[in-house]
């Protein structure tokens, strides 16, 4: 039995820049971080030929094309593991509409899993590609490919994404004090609303001609972020969130609504620097970022919203249980 653990995320800047209507032609770039929040995925061998996956339903089939999880299908396809074989997954938060990136989450921990039970090593980067492949090209998912790479290296990064395709991962480095600082004044609420991403997101592709302005103002948000966490100026950084959900909204119809608004405008008066929805928008979880001081004043304001304590995840995908007779 193998258990791969895989971590959501939180994309603090340049989200959009990542789609390949964008970077193919101007070069994105984003910045984000893992936290402690997983997606579980079980492998085990099965006894008979079949091949069984577990999530919100169970499949069991005799052929790897009637899976219907087309993530697993695809993980499957990928790695060569065709028959005899049982799959679950487990998640940390409800998977669908979360903002976490918990599709690409799903697919980096499958292809981590299953090699795995390959007895195969791979590096975060094969994981990461070959996740994109699965989603972009495979299935044609009108995704970016930030989710991906975070999800396979951890940590705090800044991704970058060139014009002919490659992607360059950079850890962001910061003293032990300010990274605690900066995850201490994270916090996440929960919207109540879910939604799927593929639809914002495929209003977000079809705008990109008429919004390149947009997209270049959040790609060099970016860089400016990384200089500030770097100098230290975590309150800056936090201001910055501010700008850049301003911009961010402009990007499609549905990223926001009157319901977060509301949320958001309240967060703020009562004491947050600054915030974003998570991901595509829409729904999901909201972020923000507040002083530890004025935490209590926010977590009051937006009563009853659902908070979701976190902390920041060093690691990428990693096997936390291997286990062969």
């Amino acid at each position: 039995m193998i258990i791969a653990q895989t971590p959501l995320r939180v994309s603090f800047f340049g989200g959009g820049t990542d789609l390949p209507g964008f970077y193919r032609e101007h070069g994105g770039c984003v910045l984000s971080t893992a936290i402690d929040k997983y997606i579980f995925v079980v492998v085990k061998r099965r006894f008979d030929e079949k091949i069984r996956m577990g999530y919100t339903r169970t499949e069991l089939v005799d052929n790897i094309d009637e899976l219907q999880h087309e993530l697993a299908r695809e993980a499957l396809r990928m790695t060569g593991v065709t028959r005899q074989i049982e799959l679950s997954t487990l998640g940390d938060i409800p998977a669908a509409g979360s903002g976490l990136g918990s599709s690409s989450t799903v697919t980096v921990g499958l292809l981590r899993a299953l090699y795995a039970y390959r007895n195969e090593a791979q590096l975060a980067e094969t994981l990461a590609r070959q996740a994109c492949e699965i989603e972009i090209e495979r299935l044609g998912k009108p995704v970016g490919k930030q989710d991906q790479y975070i999800a396979a290296y951890g940590g705090l990064r800044f991704i970058s994404f060139l014009t002919d395709g490659r992607v360059t991962v950079e850890a962001v480095e910061l003293h032990e004090d300010e990274l605690s600082y900066l995850g201490c004044s994270l916090m996440l609420f929960f919207t109540e609303t879910t939604r799927r991403a593929e639809t914002v997101l495929n209003e977000q592709r079809e705008n990109i001609p008429a919004r390149c302005d947009v997209l270049r103002g959040l790609r060099q948000m970016a860089y400016e972020a990384r200089e500030l966490l770097k100098e230290g100026r975590l309150d800056a950084f936090g201001r910055l969130l501010h700008e850049g959900w301003q911009l961010k909204k402009q990007m499609a119809s549905r990223i926001t609504s009157g319901q977060i608004d509301e949320m958001y405008a309240a967060g703020r008066a009562a004491g947050a620097l600054g915030g974003k929805i998570c991901g595509a928008g829409g729904g999901g979880f909201l972020l923000l970022y507040c002083p530890i001081e004025r935490q209590d004043a926010v977590r009051h304001a937006l009563r009853p919203r659902r908070e979701l304590p976190f902390r920041l995840e060093p690691d990428g995908s990693k096997v936390i249980f291997n286990y062969r007779r």
